[in-house]
Formats: C-alpha cells, sequence, structure tokens
C-alpha cells in the first residue's frame, strides 16, 4: 500500500449531522458511495469483478483486461502467479476510476453444479484461502482494496436471495468458514461483502454470528462490511449485526427517516450508526480519497504486460487431464502437409463465465487463431461447428425494420400496465430487446413492434421471454403468450431463461408485422433490484439453421482429417451468476457429447479440449487420445490453450476439484439445491466436512468414483520423489516437510508437491487426510531440488462443536506426500499431543 496522509477520521464524524452519517451508510447510486462536499466526506468508486475490472457499464462498455477465472488460477498452485494476477488487476481498477474491486470469490466448490464455481478457487478451503491471501495483497499493495466474498456459505445460485443454508458448526468453520479466514488473517482485506442466503435461519447480512462473533470477534478484522448488490433484508437488524454500507444506492431500506424512527423506537443505538459511518469513512482514508476525491474516467488501456501475464498464467493453469500414447504435443514438422480438423467452439473464445465476472475483453483470442499462429501454413486446417449449443434462440435483429423503415424495432412505452392508448414514449431499438439493467426508469408496459421480411419461405422458429406477462403477434394473429412472470429474473438478466420455441409458417420475401407486448410484473422472482421492471426479449431462427445437421458435417471434416480437436464447454449463457448448470452433460440436449462421440469413430487421433469452470461428464473418455481442462483462460485463450497444445509450454496445472465419474457420485447429491418447505428453498448440507476429496476418500469404493482426483494432472515430461523428511520446530508449533523432486524426462517442466496430513487411526468422524501445504517447482531436465513445505501443528485440529474449541487428539498422525490425493509418493509418521484452541 501506498502511504497515505491519515486524515482524523473522528473529526470528520464529529462534525457530521445524525442524518449525514445515517446518509453514508448506503450507496449513492450503483457503484459509487455517497458523498458530503460541504463536510470534506468525498465518495469512493467500486466495480466487478474477480477476473477484470469491468467498471460501471454492464454491457458494452469500456473494454476491459480479461484475466483467467479463479477455477484456473487456482489450478496453477502458485501463489505468486495469484499476486501477479492481483498487482494487474489493481491497475485495471484504477483505470476505472474505482479504489475497489469486489473480489475476490472464494466460497467453496460444493457440488460441480454450482453456477459461480467458476468465480471461486477450489474445493479445498486451504488451497482456496492461500490463493486468495496473495490476491488480495497484490491488489493492496498498488492501492486497491479487496472485497472478499460472499460471506457465507453462498454455494449455489439457485434461489440464491432466499435460499436457507442448513450447515452444523463444525462443516461451516472446518470448510465454508476456513477460506475466508486464511485469507482475511493472512492478508487482511479491507472490505468483505455478504452474501445474499439465510444461514440457519439469518439472513447473511443481518447475521451477528457471521459479522459481529466471527468477523469481528474471533478473527479481529477490522474493515468495512458492505452488502452485495440488493442484498440488504432490513433495518435495524442489518445496522446492529454490523452491515456498514447498504449498496447498491439510492437507499431502500436506510432512508434517514427510517433509520431515525428505528433510533427512537431503541432498535438501534446512535453508537452503532457511528461505528458503521467510522467504518466507511476509514476506508476512503485509507485509499486516499481525502487527499484525491476525484473520480477519473473510465479509460481502456490494454497493457502489453497484462497480455503477457494473461497468456502465462492462463497456460499455467490448463490441467492435461490425458495423453494417450504421447499425442501431445503437436509438433510443427511431424504435422507438415497434414490436415487438422478444428470443430465445436474453435472460432469462439470461451473466456470467462457470466454475470458480475463478464467483461467487454479488450480482445479474445480464439482457438483456431492460437493454433494458426503457432503451427503456421504449413498446415492445413479445416473447420465445422459440429454441435447446436444455443440457450436461445439469437435475438430477432435481421429482416427487421422499424416504423420509419430503420434497421430494428419501435418500442413503445407506457405508464399504464395494459399497453393501450397512446405511448407515454417511444424510441427505436437495435436490438429485439429491453433489459432493465441499470434503468432508471419504470414503465408499465411496452410493446416492440417491426416489420419482418423473411429471406426463405419455411416453418421458421421464435422464442420470447418477459419478466412480466408477454405475448407475440403476427399480423394480430398470437403466435406465444407467457401467462405468468418469469420465476426467475437474474436468469433473464443474464440469458439463461429456456423460451419455449414456437414455430410459425412464413413466407420469403413477404412482410409481416411482428408486434410484442410485455407487462411490468408485479415482483420480479429474483432480484429485488428489478422489481417492478419490464423487460422482453424475442428470438428468431430459420428452420434451415435450427435443424441443421451440424454433427454430420463434422464427421466428414474429421473423416478428411489427419488430427481432429473437439472444442467442447459452456457459454456465458451456461455457466453463470444467477442460476445453476441444468445438467453435469455438456450443453445442449447432449449435442456436445454425440458430436466427440461421432467424431472419435471415425478419427482415431481426437484430442478434446474443454472450457468449463466445473467438472463434466466425460462418456466419451475412452474413445479420445487427448483431454485438456482449459477452464475459462481470459483473453488470451486461444495462444494459452495453443502454448500447451504445441508444447511451447510443459502443462503444470493440478485440479483445484475433483471430477467424479458421474453427478450420483457427487458428495451434495440428493441435497442440492434442496427442498421446498412452505414455499422456501431450504438446502442440508448433510455431508458435512465431506466435500469433495474429503469423501472420496473415505474408502476405495469411494475413491473409484472419482474420475480426475484433487490435484491430478499430466506432464510432458517426468519426475522423480526420494528423501521424504519432517522436523518439528522447537515449540512443536511448526512442520517442515520436505522431499527431493527430479526431473527425470527430457523437457523443463513444473511438479506441484502435495502434502496432506491425518490420524494415522483414521476415525470415521474424520477425513483420512487433508491438504496442509503445498509448493511448485520448475525444474530442467534431469536437474533436482529439495522442495520444502511448512505447515502449522494447529492446521491438524478439528472444530469441537461440544466444546467449541479446535481439539488435537493426541497419537500418532501420518504425513502423506503426493502428486495427487490419490497419487502418493511418499509418508511419513510423526506424534503429536492433544491440544485445545479458544476460537
Amino acid at each position: 500500500m501506498g502511504s497515505h496522509i491519515t486524515p482524523n477520521v473522528d473529526a470528520i464524524l464529529n462534525q457530521l449531522t445524525l442524518e449525514e452519517k445515517v446518509s453514508l451508510l448506503a450507496g449513492k447510486n450503483f457503484w459509487e458511495t455517497v458523498d458530503i462536499p460541504e463536510k470534506g466526506v468525498p465518495s469512493v468508486k467500486v466495480s466487478d469483478g474477480p477476473n477484470g475490472a469491468r467498471g460501471a457499464t454492464f454491457k458494452n462498455g469500456p473494454t476491459a483486461a480479461c484475466f483467467p477465472a479463479s477455477c484456473l488460477l487456482a489450478s496453477t498452485w502458485d501463489v505468486e502467479a495469484a499476486r501477479r494476477i492481483g498487482n494487474a488487476l489493481a491497475e485495471e481498477t484504477q483505470s476505472k476510476g474505482a479504489r475497489a474491486l469486489l473480489a475476490p470469490t472464494v466460497c467453496p466448490h460444493r457440488h460441480p453444479l454450482g453456477g459461480r464455481n467458476f468465480e471461486s478457487f477450489s474445493e479445498d478451503p486451504l488451497l482456496a484461502g492461500k490463493m486468495a491471501a496473495q490476491y488480495i495483497h497484490g491488489l493492496q499493495e498498488k492501492g486497491v482494496a479487496a472485497t472478499i466474498k460472499h460471506f457465507a456459505a453462498n454455494e449455489q445460485e439457485t434461489c440464491r436471495f432466499t435460499v436457507n443454508a442448513h450447515i452444523a458448526e463444525r462443516a461451516l468453520r472446518e470448510i465454508y468458514l476456513k477460506p475466508f479466514e486464511i485469507a482475511i488473517k493472512e492478508a487482511n482485506p479491507m472490505a468483505v461483502m455478504t452474501s445474499y442466503n439465510i444461514l440457519n435461519g439469518h439472513h447473511a447480512d443481518s447475521s451477528s454470528f457471521l459479522l459481529k462473533d466471527v468477523l469481528r470477534g474471533q478473527w479481529g478484522w477490522n474493515g468495512l462490511v458492505m452488502s452485495d448488490w440488493g442484498g440488504t433484508n432490513s433495518t435495524a437488524d442489518s445496522l446492529e449485526a454490523g452491515l456498514d454500507l447498504e449498496m447498491p444506492g439510492p437507499t431502500k431500506w436506510r432512508k434517514a427517516e427510517t433509520v431515525l424512527e428505528e433510533i427512537k423506537a431503541g432498535r438501534v443505538s446512535e453508537r452503532t450508526i457511528d461505528a458503521c459511518a467510522r467504518n466507511v469513512l476509514e476506508f476512503m482514508a485509507k485509499l486516499g480519497c481525502f487527499e484525491d476525491p476525484s473520480i477519473s474516467e473510465e479509460k481502456s488501456i490494454n497493457k502489453p504486460e497484462h497480455q503477457q501475464l494473461i497468456r502465462s498464467v492462463g497456460s499455467q493453469g490448463l490441467v492435461l487431464l490425458k495423453n494417450e500414447d504421447n499425442t501431445l504435443p503437436l509438433k510443427k514438422e511431424q504435422l507438415a502437409n497434414k490436415k487438422v480438423a478444428l470443430l465445436g467452439f474453435a472460432k469462439e473464445g470461451l473466456i470467462h463465465g457470466g454475470g458480475s465476472a463478464s467483461v467487454n475483453a479488450h480482445y479474445r483470442v480464439t482457438a483456431e487463431e492460437g493454433l494458426r499462429s503457432a503451427l503456421g501454413d504449413a498446415i492445413e486446417f479445416d473447420y465445422a461447428q459440429g454441435a447446436h449449443t444455443f440457450r436461445q434462440l439469437p435475438l430477432m435483429n435481421n429482416m427487421v425494420v422499424d416504423r420509419d423503415g430503420q434497421p430494428g424495432w419501435t418500442l413503445d412505452l407506457f405508464f399504464n400496465e395494459d399497453a393501450t392508448g397512446e405511448p407515454s414514449a417511444s424510441r427505436h431499438s437495435d436490438v429485439a430487446a429491453y433489459v432493465p439493467i441499470f434503468v432508471k426508469e419504470a414503465w408499465g408496459s411496452l410493446r416492440a413492434t417491426a416489420q419482418f421480411t423473411p429471406s426463405q419461405s419455411g416453418r421458421h422458429y421464435l422464442g420470447m421471454s418477459g419478466l412480466g406477462r408477454s405475448k407475440v403477434l403476427i399480423d394480430g394473429q398470437m403466435a406465444y403468450e407467457q401467462k405468468e412472470n418469469c420465476p426467475d429474473s437474474m436468469a433473464f438478466l443474464l440469458g439463461g431463461v429456456k423460451e419455449p420455441e414456437v414455430q410459425w409458417d412464413f413466407e420469403g420475401g413477404k412482410t409481416y408485422t411482428v408486434e410484442v407486448t410485455t407487462l411490468k410484473p408485479s415482483k420480479s422472482g429474483g432480484l429485488s433490484l428489478i422489481d417492478g421492471y419490464i423487460g422482453f426479449r424475442a428470438g428468431f431462427m430459420t428452420e434451415e439453421e435450427h435443424n441443421r445437421d451440424l454433427v454430420s458435417e463434422a464427421v466428414e471434416v474429421a473423416k478428411r482429417s489427419d488430427l481432429a480437436i473437439v472444442f467442447t464447454g459452456h457459454t456465458p449463457d451456461w455457466e453463470t451468476e444467477g442460476q445453476d448448470q441444468i445438467s453435469f452433460s455438456l450443453p445442449s440436449n447432449g449435442s456436445q457429447d454425440r458430436l466427440v462421440t461421432a467424431v472419435s469413430s471415425v478419427n482415431t487421433n481426437t484430442i478434446v479440449v474443454n472450457c468449463t469452470g466445473v467438472a463434466i461428464d466425460m462418456p466419451w473418455l475412452d474413445k479420445v487420445k487427448a483431454v485438456v481442462q482449459a477452464w475459462f483462460p481470459g483473453q488470451e485463450a486461444g495462444n494459452a490453450i495453443a502454448d500447451v497444445l504445441t508444447g511451447a509450454v510443459n502443462p503444470s496445472g493440478r485440479l483445484p476439484v475433483s471430477f467424479p465419474r458421474r453427478i450420483e457420485d457427487a458428495p451434495a447429491h440428493g441435497n442440492f439445491p434442496g427442498e421446498y418447505i412452505d414455499g422456501q428453498l431450504n438446502v442440508t448440507y448433510e455431508e458435512g466436512i465431506f466435500v469433495g476429496y474429503r469423501h472420496y476418500d473415505r474408502s476405495e469404493k469411494h475413491r473409484s468414483q472419482v474420475l480426475f482426483p484433487f490435484g491430478y494432472g499430466l506432464s510432458y515430461t517426468t519426475f522423480a520423489h526420494a528423501n521424504p523428511r519432517v522436523s518439528i520446530s522447537e515449540n512443536a508449533e511448526k512442520f517442515d516437510v520436505t522431499i527431493e523432486v527430479t526431473n527425470t524426462g527430457s523437457l523443463a517442466g513444473a511438479d506441484v508437491v502435495q502434502v496432506y496430513a491425518g490420524a494415522k487411526q483414521a476415525s470415521s468422524e474424520n477425513p483420512v487426510k487433508e491438504l496442509v501445504g503445498f509448493a511448485k517447482v520448475q525444474l530442467e531436465p534431469k536437474q533436482s531440488k529439495t522442495v520444502s513445505v511448512e505447515f502449522d501443528t494447529r492446521q491438524l485440529a478439528h472444530f469441537s462443536e461440544g466444546t467449541s474449541r479446535w481439539e488435537i487428539d493426541g497419537g500418532e498422525y501420518e504425513i502423506s506426500i503426493g502428486r495427487s490425493v490419490q497419487d502418493i509418493v511418499g509418508k511419513l509418521t510423526l506424534s503429536v499431543g492433544a491440544q485445545s484452541y479458544k476460537l
């Protein structure tokens, strides 16, 4: 952190009226806090998100660097890479006029269908916490505040605003709070963001247990607590629990008159108002806002050093899952004058997930572009799409003109709620959509009209959805009617509502009047920020496009090629904030699985490169030669992928999550996303502490349910491990595990040494072993290094709900050194005395 002249926060606080103090406790607008210029109080601007500083505009704003997703960052197992990413993100944040980044996300991956898993690090709390700590250091040493989120237990997106998560305190302490605890104690983030969900009956934003007892009490943290956007659920309760800042503004719960009434009634104390206001002022002071209160204009600065970092870390985080017959790396000289089929998403860069992690990237390098650049002109590439993967029909933007004959639509907006009479306003729209993101105007209804002249005859496809009740008319005839409000407004915003597809007979060259009407919903069914706002989208696809046999086209391309590379994955419509995955299979409706199976049946040299932030089903695994898990690598995706495929970079990524064989094998299966009780979704974390590898490690039967274990990843070279040792510090509080690692192959490469520990006589109540430390080592061919991994005695403790303390059972403990949680290369035994720790 740079040094700042520290203003006298108490003096500033003392000159504010009670109403002015209250005004500081909610945002001024979507991204800024309230300023009081006459009292010298500035405003501070914040920005999304974890893999890029987007700025104030949700879509199509100034371009920004798109960094690798946190799931990829975790698969590097390189804490220094996390710090460098944090440094670069700080510069990006400042380029958008912001001084705080709403990141990192650290909630553990509880279930493979978690919609926001990609945005977080790992199923393991130690790996997540250690990566997050260095990410935070990277941000804050460059003068930008980190906002660790979402505190706590936001492991699913289904009904995330209202779901009641029931979690026993042991599981909460050991798994779900642990990454926060590690990052907060090691890196001291300036801000914490609360989650939307209810935890054990209390909304997170008003949970005294989370905010007072744990965060500020037991962990001793002192910073700013802000709500997630629209995630404040009360006035008095949230204030008294210690929620300093309601976001966004203008306030919903903290109007001056409301808070003053709560003070008068004795439900809120003035001391609480002072404490919250002080935290807001101190946050500004740490960020230098009093010295320089300006909020600079947003800029797009495409830095070459950021490009290089994104490419380097992106390639480091790719995980080689299978490499039969050493099919990879691809060598230019071996492929000369041969044909390579590029199939699936080869021409579409899958660089990030959906929601607040999405950015308008400076650019995106596709896999095709990366491979063409790496392999040159001596190789003939052929392309086929191979699979329908759309979640919604493309917007009906082509072949339409508005009332004035201009390409696009006419939108008529009404204050009334039935779209009748003269409109209150009319405007042109280039797209067949009206999406209420950051809209400040609330209408009662909307009618969108266009003249549509199809280029070909056929029984074409229409799709439509609205936040409220809606309908589509073609030349006055009802084509489709949505009779209910949209059940999930967040899914609507993020493009994830599955729209019924309606067919309609059109004659090519004939002009039709298309009319869409949509009404204001009484309640949006999700994100409270858009309650009462209208919104719609209308899609269209020709019969020929919709029913095109893409698989057969791909098979023909694969047949005439010497090598086939199939790029599979999730677009931001399919993997996104706001909703969980609908299936363990790749979308849509098995189309990508059918593509891989069909291609591998006609080309024995088939490689799959998968871009998802989660584990997926791989029914074709035995039929392909190689598989690379590429996650979401950021704007340099194609180059990072090409670097690994061609051997310019030796893959060193290791899985930060377990890949189960079937979704039924996931430990949370049957308890995700929960069940409805009296109209409210409740989810019980019945698996307790046995999340991810902790579950699969319980028996040989469970281990066989894993397709690829936690910590797994292949290399183009080989490593040998020898001479494992452990030493104990004089005060018996630290262990130092060392092992000699040798690169026995012919290529330079990196190995990840993983250290696990558990009681030698395992109890069914405890995991067999847990990750206690790790280190990444880079080695030239035939080079050896002694790798050291240190961990604390306290990491062997488990939380006792009976004593409310961390307890270590005395006895012998086994230290396991592995290349993965299942591939153990060395074991050591040590004796530890019984110990007990206060919270």
